[in-house]
């Protein structure tokens, strides 16, 4: 008998006790894929309207406060102060789900291991800022660091103490840590003043954590346990090929966006690309792209394979994605539009993710 999914106890009694918490994870789960969708919005919307230092410190706004306070910073303070705050609501969420995902797989034992190091790395990350402050250098970089290394201590922890779900718990494990180092990338973003590469690095971690959230929504309502190749070998190999058309895709749509008018601040210099031959650059993995998709989605239905559906999303996606591009490059790159074209992006990899977790199925029970 396959073992029953921690979402859907089938096959096995459930107490109202443990179904509440099954109801509540999967409400902080599309609450976590949510959010992560989100902050590309607020980021890029920090980004396109000039914002990216509309607070001039960090983790403060400025010097003296933690909020914008002064008259300057007008609006681009609010809108980059409100992309702080959304990265503490992922947080909050993140340190949720993965709390609930403990005490669903190993209950006390790993929910209380996993808060012992949370005292203890934020008691770290305490003492180091304390200890660097002393020699006149930026400690909270500094200290947002000793608090990951307590992230990933736990998270090691963790996996040695779960016997069941683990995908469960490395996914959860993935999206917290995820969230402190986008933090700590986002501190240096605005204290190397908004080096173009490291925003984009930033962009894309953000763009692998919404699919990392739509993996974890997938393997939580999915039947738990081995699974198998559902596909043929051909399929699953061009499957692959058609991620890494992606991949390069979105590599070159952030130089693209690097190299164009929206730096994030009107005196910050970008890298030095032609935005013009980029655009072209970056059109082309795309055109192969949407191929790689429509010969899947063919295949997928002449066949009638499993991922079939979730090809037709992305297929949608893809197509939105496309018309989006062609239409920010003739109208000049407006905001509003690039700012979609980001949003959709991370929408399309998720999707992407989707249709690989549906390449296996879950092994059938032996008689």
């Amino acid at each position: 008998m396959p073992q029953p999914s921690i979402s859907s106890p089938v096959n096995a009694p459930a107490s109202a006790h443990a179904i509440l918490w099954g109801r509540a994870l999967r409400v902080f789960a599309w609450l976590s894929f949510l959010a992560q969708t989100i902050i590309i919005g607020t980021g890029g919307a920090v980004r396109l309207t000039g914002s990216g230092l509309g607070c001039s410190e960090w983790p403060l706004c400025t010097p003296e406060s933690l909020v914008p306070i002064y008259a300057d910073q007008g609006i681009h303070g609010i809108i980059e102060f409100g992309n702080r705050v959304m990265t503490g609501v992922v947080g909050i969420i993140a340190l949720a789900v993965l709390l609930l995902v403990l005490a669903r797989v190993g209950g006390r034992l790993l929910v209380f291991s996993a808060l012992r190091f949370a005292g203890a790395g934020i008691l770290a990350a305490v003492i180091t800022f304390v200890i660097v402050s002393l020699f006149s250098l930026p400690a909270t970089p500094f200290a947002m660091g000793a608090l990951l290394i307590a992230v990933i201590a736990a998270m090691v922890r963790s996996f040695r103490l779960t016997t069941d779900r683990r995908d469960l718990v490395v996914l959860a494990w993935i999206v917290l840590l995820g969230v402190v180092a986008q933090a700590l990338v986002g501190g240096i973003t605005v204290l190397t003043g908004l080096n173009p590469f490291i925003v984009g690095f930033h962009y894309v971690s953000s763009l692998l954590l919404v699919c990392v959230t739509a993996a974890f929504l997938v393997r939580l309502y999915g039947q738990p346990g081995p699974r198998e190749r559902a596909v043929p070998k051909w399929f699953a190999i061009l499957s692959h090929v058609t991620g890494l058309a992606l991949a390069v895709t979105i590599v070159f749509g952030v130089l693209t966006t690097g190299s164009g008018p929206h730096s994030g601040d009107a005196d910050v210099l970008r890298h030095g690309f032609d935005a013009t031959v980029l655009a072209h650059v970056h059109a082309w993995p795309g055109y192969i792209l949407a191929a790689l998709v429509a010969t899947l989605t063919i295949s997928a239905w002449v066949l009638r394979l499993d991922p079939r559906k979730w090809l037709l999303v992305l297929v949608l996606a893809i197509l939105v994605q496309v018309g989006v591009g062609i239409w920010q490059a003739r109208e000049g790159l407006p905001p509003l539009l690039v700012g979609i074209h980001m949003v959709l992006a991370s929408l399309s990899a998720a999707t992407y993710t989707v249709v690989v977790l549906h390449l296996k199925k879950p092994v059938a029970p032996r008689e």
